[in-house]
C-alpha cells in the first residue's frame, strides 16, 4: 500500500475557491507547500508569514497564545479543531472577531473582476510595487500567456498590532484578491 502525501498548496486554484479561515492555534508546516517564508519580531510577538499558492498563512504568537490566518481552497486536509472563523471570499467583506484568548482581529477582502486593460495596468503597476517592499512570490508554472499569477505579501509590526496586507493575482481570470488584517495582542 503506498501513501501519497498531500500537500495544501501545490496546484493552481481559483480565485473563487478561496475561503478565509482563523484558527486560535498553529496549523502544522507539513500540510502546506511553502514557497515563501520570513518570521517578524516585535517585542511582546512574532509572525510567521508561508506564501502557500495563490494564498497565504500568518500566524502571530504572543506568549502561549497565537491566532492563524490562512487563505486558501477549503480542503479536507485542513483540521477543523480550533476554526473560529471560515467564509468564502465574495465582492467585498469586513470581518471583526474576539477570540478566546484575547485576540482582536480584524479583516476586510476584496476580489475584483477587471476588463482585459485595466487588469493588465493593476498587474503591472502591483508588481512594480512588490519589486521595492514586502515578499513578491510569482508562479511561472501556472502562467499562461505574457502574465504569470502572483502573490505578494507586505507586513508592518507595531508595538501591540501586526498589519497584513496580501495580493493574490489570477490573471487567467483577470481576477485580484486583496486582503488587510490586523491581529491586535491579547490584553
Amino acid at each position: 500500500m503506498t501513501i501519497h502525501k498531500m500537500e495544501f498548496g501545490t496546484t493552481a486554484h481559483q480565485a473563487v475557491d478561496l475561503h478565509l479561515f482563523l484558527f486560535e492555534r498553529g496549523l502544522h508546516p507539513e500540510l502546506f507547500r511553502r514557497y515563501a517564508t520570513y518570521r517578524v519580531a516585535q517585542g511582546k510577538y512574532f509572525a510567521d508569514i508561508w506564501v502557500v499558492g495563490l494564498g497565504h498563512l500568518v500566524t502571530v504568537t504572543s506568549g502561549t497564545k497565537c491566532a492563524t490566518e490562512l487563505l486558501g481552497p477549503d480542503s479536507e486536509l485542513l483540521p477543523s479543531r480550533g476554526v473560529l472563523t471560515r467564509f468564502r471570499l465574495k465582492g467585498e467583506r469586513d470581518h471583526e472577531r474576539n477570540t478566546p484568548d484575547g485576540w482582536h482581529y480584524m479583516v476586510s477582502t476584496q476580489i475584483e473582476t477587471m476588463d482585459e486593460a485595466l487588469y493588465k495596468s493593476v498587474h503591472a503597476d502591483l508588481l512594480r510595487f512588490a519589486a521595492q517592499k514586502g515578499t513578491l512570490t510569482t508562479y511561472e508554472q501556472w502562467g499562461e500567456g505574457d502574465m504569470m499569477p502572483f502573490s505578494f505579501v507586505d507586513t508592518e509590526a507595531r508595538d501591540s498590532e501586526f498589519h497584513v496586507h496580501a495580493f493574490h493575482a489570477f490573471p487567467a481570470e483577470r481576477t485580484l484578491v486583496k486582503t488587510q488584517s490586523i491581529f491586535e495582542l491579547p490584553g
